[in-house]
């Protein structure tokens, strides 16, 4: 099932751009770059690349990549971007990689995206060298269990922020800017839990703040964060 991903395909090609959206421009691509740069990763697979763009941004810093996404037309987009990239229609429940087949596995933004994540971290796990890394940036979990989007305007004028449900794993519909998908819901521990479960040690955990911009929306982030960043490791011993 495309979770409406067939249909906003092309509105999320328009939305990204080269650039990429506020929240990857100002927040989340620097400190993803910064975790991989210097640190000798040869090779990668980006679980959930849509059009490619991380995968093109790690190729800059030496970085081999294959590019996995189970919806084609972000695939055909990522390979009309890099034609000589690796791109493949695949979902992360089922890579194709070989076994231990990369030392960096990046999610950026894609287990929300995923239906099964047991198998989607067993896939990851399998396919990383022993010692390799599984970087990781997700939304908020209190911001998924956000309700009508989280913000309301209190009667005094003040904003608030709310949500209901946390403990409740579920699809939710998110829209904007003529993107209509289904997104998951999970409170932070079926990502933790799940992550320990699959064999990975935890190395780094941050919620970075927005850098290179003061405006409203900066000042509203920086009250409720919408990222956090997690780099995983797999154990140098483990098969």
């Amino acid at each position: 099932m495309s979770h409406g991903w067939d249909a906003s395909a092309q509105a999320w090609i328009d939305v990204i751009g080269s650039d990429g959206d506020w929240g990857r421009r100002h927040v989340l691509d620097a400190p993803m770059l910064a975790r991989v740069a210097g640190r000798g990763f040869r090779d990668a697979v980006d679980i959930g690349c849509g059009e490619g763009r991380f995968c093109r941004m790690l190729q800059t810093l030496g970085v081999a990549t294959v590019g996995i996404d189970p919806t084609a037309a972000l695939v055909a987009r990522a390979r009309q971007r890099d034609p000589a990239g690796d791109y493949r229609v695949e979902r992360a429940e089922c890579l194709s990689l070989d076994d231990g087949a990369v030392d960096l596995a990046v999610a950026y933004l894609s287990l929300i995206d995923i239906p099964d994540l047991t198998r989607a971290f067993a896939q990851a796990h399998r396919v990383l060298r022993p010692g390799g890394s599984f970087l990781i940036a997700n939304l908020q979990s209190f911001n998924t269990a956000s309700v009508d989007q989280g913000w309301s305007r209190e009667p005094d004028g003040s904003r608030r922020f709310c949500i209901d449900h946390y403990l409740d794993e579920r699809p939710i519909p998110a829209q904007w800017r003529g993107i209509r998908i289904e997104n998951w819901h999970r409170p932070m521990q079926a990502y933790l839990g799940g992550l320990l479960d699959a064999g990975f040690e935890l190395r780094h955990f941050s919620e970075p703040a927005p850098v290179g911009v003061d405006d409203d929306k900066a000042r509203r982030y920086r009250r409720v964060p919408n990222f956090l960043i997690m780099e995983w490791r797999k154990a140098a011993g483990a098969a």
